[in-house]
């Protein structure tokens, strides 16, 4: 299958790339996706929540009542969980979210993004740019050239300090390297802008499996 590339201006250079079948021609495959999106997610959290028990109070450990003959329960320390400012029963610790995905599997999910973006129409190939110097009105007038609508990732084959500078103060844009993009960020966008060398950085990776 073949895509037109487009320069900076949203107009055709007259070119058309390749794209790998087996990159952007595949079956989407929803629960690879779903795993892909749980891990990067689960990841993000800090999973430093803690909540006091009982023998953590520091309160006093004083007798509140006799043990006998009051018609309720006994009572032995205002530290216990069922007075008001007493420990909780069970509460969070401090634990790691992350887990582990096979390598398969989240490749096999990213490939199912890149596939969706392209079946949906929401796949651009540009060809190669750089700026000369950060600035935020110039990459911003080039995504309305390319008619990009909504948050938007551009990806490049590599780091080009000056274009992710101009994108950062975007809320809805993202710029980063192909080989850093995850499954998370490509279906978080509504328009996935690609570079031709990323395409074809994906290519050879997949040659090489």
């Amino acid at each position: 299958m073949k895509l037109d590339v487009l320069n900076i201006e949203g107009k055709s250079t007259g070119r058309s790339i390749e794209l790998p079948e087996g990159i952007f021609g595949i079956e989407p495959n929803g629960h690879a996706v779903y795993l892909a999106v749980k891990q990067y997610n689960a990841a993000q959290r800090q999973g430093t929540h803690k909540a006091k028990e009982k023998w953590e109070i520091s309160r006093t450990t004083k007798k509140l009542k006799r043990q006998k003959g009051t018609g309720t329960a006994r009572a032995g320390s205002m530290k216990s969980p069922v007075f008001r400012g007493g420990g909780r029963t069970f509460g969070p610790k401090p634990r790691n979210y992350s887990f582990k995905l096979n390598k398969k599997v989240k490749e096999l999910a990213r490939y199912s993004a890149y596939s969706d973006k392209l079946a949906n129409g929401s796949l651009i190939v540009v060809e190669d740019f750089t700026l000369n110097a950060p600035n935020t009105k110039e990459y911003k007038n080039i995504l309305k050239n390319l008619e990009v609508t909504g948050k938007s990732l551009l990806l490049t084959a590599d780091l080009n300090k000056n274009v992710y500078l101009s994108s950062r103060n975007l809320p809805k844009s993202e710029v980063m390297t192909v080989k850093d993009a995850n499954t998370y960020e490509i279906i978080n966008a509504d328009v996935l802008v690609i570079s031709e060398n990323s395409v074809n950085q994906l290519k050879t990776s997949y040659e090489q499996i």
